[in-house]
């Protein structure tokens, strides 16, 4: 049985992913900064959810001891947490900068940090990256979002290079527009133009994304690190 621990994993892409690990299997512990109002279901069959802010190292740290006491080994490290916000650059307060860098990328490293020594010692681990196509192109008005997730892409490609010799393979998810709680407000005038940009003729889905990342934490992706896997149906090319 294989054990994972996803990182924003209570709602949307993050849910997705950790009911498709389970119904795959695998033994999760889910993160997130508020309670879901389906956490005691992610809680099933040896499974545990730990409310944790990951830009906050202390909280990161106490989320690593209670996952010690519930897997026996992590396997999969999915980090998924981040958060959004839109406007010009100019109009956007420093302290928001500071909150998306804290959410986007401070707590990449954070969790990275505290896990991997553990998948170091065990030889073997795959950690999974979802930065987003923002990231890839960049997005006007969403200046600071593009350039954290931008950054996540540059940290897993190094931390590729840096965790190879020890059986980790580090890859990044970089889905398209996604109908979620964080771009509901958007509305759906935005969902029809990114539909009408995308050459598949539909915007991603949570579904798009957890299989992509089932793939990667599995055997069948064994020989492959250091990638940055597009599911955005041809938008990125």
């Amino acid at each position: 049985m294989h054990n994972a621990v996803i990182i924003g994993g209570s709602r949307g892409i993050g849910r997705e992913i950790t009911r498709s690990l389970q119904e795959e299997g695998w033994r999760t512990v889910v993160c997130a900064r508020h309670e879901a109002a389906d956490s005691e279901s992610l809680k099933k069959d040896g499974c545990g959810f730990f409310r944790c802010d990951a830009g906050d190292s202390n909280q990161v740290r106490e989320l690593y001891r209670y996952t010690k006491g519930i897997l026996p080994s992590v396997d999969a490290l999915i980090i998924n947490a981040g958060m959004a916000w839109e406007g010009l650059i100019q109009d956007m307060p420093e302290e928001v900068f500071d909150e998306l860098y804290r959410n986007n990328l401070k707590s990449a490293f954070l969790c990275a940090k505290q896990f991997l020594p553990d998948m170091i010692s065990q030889k073997s681990g795959s950690v999974v990256f979802v930065s987003s196509m923002w990231g890839v192109i960049g997005a006007s008005c969403e200046a600071a979002y593009s350039a954290f997730k931008a950054g996540i892409i540059g940290f897993a490609k190094s931390l590729a290079k840096e965790l190879g010799p020890s059986g980790i393979r580090v890859n990044v998810l970089c889905p398209g527009f996604v109908k979620t709680e964080m771009t509901r407000h958007l509305g759906e005038s935005v969902a029809e133009q990114m539909i009408d940009e995308t050459p598949l003729g539909r915007i991603c889905t949570v579904h798009d994304c957890a299989d992509a990342v089932l793939f990667l934490c599995s055997q069948r992706a064994s020989f492959i690190t250091g990638q940055v896997l597009n599911v955005s149906g041809g938008m990125v090319i």
